[in-house]
């Protein structure tokens, strides 16, 4: 079972898909929002389906895909949490997450063309696994119970732009905020049905050659060590979005660092989780 939310920019039905049927969620909420997954959405669309109560969304196939989250409160990042992706870059391993905050009206869909900035010429691919969070959590006692209040993982693309990042102020919203920067899915799946955040594969390629091929298992801070750290200095609420961070292969690490131009197409994957598709257009 995975979430979805399908049709027009603002105007995406929220929907479920299971064993190959895509249903209408709209009797059970307006949108896949923060108020969903805090009242035991997931639950009560796996009742629903089990009912019978969920009809067949028509022609669900030709329908835009948008991200399968509406607008979060908040975006939070972990910046260096792999090992490779730290070493490429020439930074020292992190003693605690690297955390700062991305821009959520960056968020479009998965196959949404991707902006490059008006000045860029450094815009930089970045794969990663997106954890939604279901429940609202704050000072969480331990790593343990802070899983509990996640709902699904997707697909995220951090793109970054690493001379407004690194070289425009010594602080990194600039290179991360910018429109476009964070196609989110296609698909949320929950939490219970990922057997092991930490054995995921990531993979990305650009025009075809793959760029990024990863797995969680080399996270410096696995997923349930990033929720409760991050509840002791902020309260997480339901549909906020944390990305997890990016392995080794960004442009900023290659010998030629292969930046992203207008035209460019961009493929990446989370194992279990799909695969998104954006073309690189000029603002």
């Amino acid at each position: 079972m995975n979430f979805k939310r399908l049709g027009p920019s603002g105007q995406e039905i929220p929907v479920v898909q299971r064993d190959g049927t895509t249903f209408d969620l709209r009797p059970l909420t307006a949108d896949l929002d923060g108020a969903f997954w805090a009242s035991d959405g997931i639950a009560r669309t796996r009742v629903a389906l089990d009912r019978g109560e969920l009809t067949e969304l028509p022609d669900a196939d030709s329908l835009r895909v948008g991200a399968p989250i509406a607008r979060p409160h908040k975006i939070v990042c972990i910046g260096l949490n792999y090992r490779d992706h730290a070493a490429e870059t020439g930074a020292a391993l992190p003693a605690e997450p690297v955390v700062f905050m991305k821009d959520p009206m960056t968020i479009v869909g998965p196959y949404d063309d991707v902006l490059v900035p008006r000045g860029s010429t450094q815009t930089d691919w970045e794969v990663e696994l997106g954890v939604v969070v279901g429940t609202t959590v704050r000072y969480a006692d331990s790593p343990e119970e802070a899983m509990r209040h996640i709902a699904g993982y997707a697909v995220s693309h951090d793109v970054s732009e690493r001379g407004f990042q690194l070289e425009r102020g010594g602080q990194w919203d600039k290179g991360k905020s910018c429109e476009t920067f964070n196609p989110l899915g296609p698909s949320l799946v929950p939490a219970d049905e990922v057997d092991d955040p930490q054995s995921l594969a990531l993979r990305l390629w650009v025009n075809g050659v793959l760029r990024q091929d990863g797995s969680t298992k080399d996270m410096i801070f696995p997923v349930a060590h990033v929720v409760w750290y991050l509840s002791q200095f902020m309260v997480l609420y339901p549909g906020d979005v944390i990305n997890t961070g990016t392995p080794a292969g960004v442009a900023l690490g290659l010998p030629d660092h292969p930046y992203l131009r207008a035209g460019d197409v961009v493929e990446l994957e989370v194992a279990g989780l799909g695969r998104a598709r954006q073309t690189l257009v000029q603002a």
